[in-house]
């Protein structure tokens, strides 16, 4: 989340930020930089299809508006819907309304909840949310809901 926001509040190139931020706080921790190395570059990567995919909940309402904090919160969790399989969707949720309610604003746990539900919905019906492993633990709870709204829809 730091590096994200140091690329673009502060503007530096990627490797500078990689370098002095994800390396230096995570020290000797290898997997934990490969992870957020990953987690960072895949998520640059994916930000304008993570804002559609958001905007579609904010009608009425300019993406430009929302928290900058709470934008890159809902980016890296969708990043980690689509591309990382072992990690459960409801962990990338939970995670980000956790660092929204300790690091944006007092109402931004609910409306990072409120939009992750909502694009979680809408990634698998879509057939794009592939999870495996441990991705897969609480995923019978997304298709009974899925469920739920095509009979009511129908």
């Amino acid at each position: 989340m730091q590096a994200l926001y140091a690329f673009t509040i502060g503007g530096d190139d990627a490797d500078h930020i990689l370098a002095t931020v994800v390396d230096e706080q995570l020290g000797d921790d290898k997997t934990a930089k490969e992870f957020a190395k990953k987690l960072f570059l895949s998520t640059m990567d994916l930000a304008e299809e993570a804002d559609e995919l958001v905007s579609r909940y904010t009608q009425n309402w300019d993406l430009e508006r929302i928290a900058w904090i709470d934008r890159l919160l809902l980016r890296m969790a969708i990043c980690e819907m689509i591309h990382f399989k072992d990690i459960p969707p409801k962990v990338s949720i939970n995670e980000a309304i956790e660092i929204a309610k300790r690091f944006s604003t007092a109402k931004s746990g609910k409306f990072i909840n409120g939009i992750l539900d909502a694009v979680l919905l809408d990634l698998h019906r879509e057939g794009r949310l592939k999870k495996s492993g441990r991705g897969l633990v609480g995923m019978e709870s997304l298709l009974a809901k899925s469920k739920e709204e095509d009979a009511s829809a129908s």
